[in-house]
């Protein structure tokens, strides 16, 4: 099963979905849609926590944005 990231759960605003046949996968296509997107060229540690949090199985509802109910 796939992994998913919609980058709004980190970065609210941001409609971007990331898939990836693993969370591996995943954190380098969020590494890259950052740098491009967002202009980071590192991810902090604290941001890096948070990503791999909003990380999914394909499929799976999640709330949307960080810290809803």
């Amino acid at each position: 099963m796939g992994k998913v990231l919609n980058c709004g759960d980190v970065k609210p605003g941001c409609d971007f979905e990331i898939r990836g046949n693993s969370e591996e996968e995943v954190l380098m296509n969020a590494a890259e849609h950052a740098k491009t997107d967002h202009g980071m060229d590192s991810i902090p540690p604290d941001v890096l926590e948070k990503v791999r949090s909003a990380i999914h199985d394909e499929g799976e509802s999640r709330a949307k944005g960080a810290g809803a109910d």
